[in-house]
């Protein structure tokens, strides 16, 4: 067992307003993200499930066409291989859980 202090990890933009700190363990996934505001997230979909909660702000989850609006203590469950894409309303912070692992994301 190793404790991490979020803080100190690598901070990554990994599109534009969304840098991102990642941990990785055995079959999952955390992306603590730090989001400026109006920042858009492409509609995509992944084989990943994901849990995203909101940790600080507010943000437009829109998730197979319906949008949801999400504020700090909110927390949304994407199944996999749905739909979803997002508008940052104010800057935010967001924890994002990914089942299985995120490759992509090392």
């Amino acid at each position: 067992n190793s404790s991490i202090r979020v803080e100190n990890l690598e901070e990554r933009e990994i599109i534009p307003g969304y840098k991102a700190r990642f941990v990785h363990a055995e079959r999952m996934s955390f992306a603590y993200w730090a989001i400026a505001k109006d920042a858009l997230l492409p509609k995509h979909s992944h084989e990943h499930e994901q849990v995203a909660h909101i940790l600080e702000g507010a943000f437009e989850l829109t998730v197979e066409g319906v949008p949801h609006v999400l504020r700090a203590g909110d927390v949304f469950v994407i199944p996999s291989h749905a739909e979803h894409a997002g508008r940052a309303l104010t800057d935010c912070k967001i924890m994002d859980a990914f089942c299985p692992v995120r490759e992509d994301y090392k």
